[in-house]
């Protein structure tokens, strides 16, 4: 019998239950998996916390990020096989042993980059490809700020952005994550707990502030955002770990330099299969290169999801996080 975590009801971490659920059988178009290894994301507390509604409804298997090998493949699909090695980032489903999931949404992970990698990445890394390479197109010589550095979206886009010439600046709440993030290709770290990171900006850049800021942090950084942008720089909304951005006035984007703004989603820029293909094959080369490297720093026991989830909303956790089965 396979296991999953299954969400009854909206609420805190104790309302993921470890439990027996079947994956029924791959019909057409659709591929049963079975998972090596979950990715942890801020995502799913928003499914389990109701801050996203759970989609299809009660009861919800969360979890969009995982890999693992094919067992079965459904009709009208020629170019996987079982036993060959997949991953995905979807929106829903992944804490489980084993799901059926359409084939269009996954890919083959090469040879050179591991089961544990390719989940501990496939979300992160593909945001990170779209912030950076689609949202705004970061080149050598653009100044970045990116709020919660040391997350794992923020250690994979440090390394990229940094690889492509840009500086890098990044905020985090302690010693041990600012040393981290610095590791892994920020260029300046400010702790937001010690320093106003408008000043802090503003001192790094001799006052010539950024190109673009990247915040998945929301209500706690907004709208001290805009004030680290130069003119016609771009406001990245992409998360809200804190709380959403409140209403404000298009007026005060105009009033702080002529700012662009802009609330993207994964899901959207990878809709179409060719997007999906090239965001992966992009993460993958730059991971397979060395200019990108992937370190896991935290590892439980699927069953253990809910400790997993407080610790991440607790900020306790650095970087990537799996979920084993």
């Amino acid at each position: 019998m396979s296991k999953a975590i299954r969400i009854h009801a909206h609420g805190g971490p104790e309302v993921l239950t470890y439990e027996d659920a079947e994956p029924g059988q791959p019909g057409s178009g659709q591929i049963l998996v079975r998972h090596s290894a979950i990715g942890l994301n801020f995502i799913d507390i928003y499914y389990r916390s109701g801050v996203y509604p759970p989609p299809g409804g009660f009861p919800l298997i969360p979890g969009g990020e995982a890999a693992g090998v094919i067992m079965e493949v459904g009709a009208d699909i020629d170019w996987l096989k079982p036993g060959d090695r997949i991953a995905y980032a979807v929106t829903t489903g992944a804490y489980a042993e084993q799901r059926v999931i359409a084939a269009d949404r996954v890919v083959k992970v090469p040879d050179g980059i591991s089961d544990e990698q390719a989940a501990a990445m496939m979300l992160k890394g593909t945001t990170a490809e779209y912030l950076l390479r689609r949202t705004f197109k970061v080149k050598a010589g653009d100044t970045i700020l990116f709020h919660a550095a040391a997350g794992g979206v923020g250690l994979i886009l440090g390394q990229w952005a940094k690889h492509l010439g840009a500086t890098v600046i990044g905020t985090a709440g302690s010693t041990d994550k600012i040393e981290l993030a610095k590791a892994h290709g920020f260029d300046h770290v400010i702790n937001y707990r010690e320093q106003d990171f408008v000043a802090g900006v503003a001192a790094i850049t001799g006052g010539k502030k950024c190109d673009v800021v990247y915040d998945s942090v929301g209500n706690d950084t907004f709208p001290a955002s805009l004030d680290c942008l130069k003119s016609l720089g771009m406001f990245v909304s992409f998360g809200q770990s804190s709380g959403p951005v409140p209403p404000f006035s298009m007026s005060l984007l105009a009033q702080k330099g002529s700012l662009f703004a802009t609330r993207p989603t994964l899901f959207v820029y990878n809709a179409k299969r060719e997007d999906l293909e090239a965001s992966a094959a992009a993460l993958f080369d730059v991971v397979l290169s060395g200019a990108v490297k992937i370190k896991i720093n935290q590892r439980y026991a699927l069953k253990e999801a809910g400790r997993a989830h407080s610790d991440l909303e607790g900020r306790r956790t650095t970087g990537t996080t799996i979920l084993v089965p």
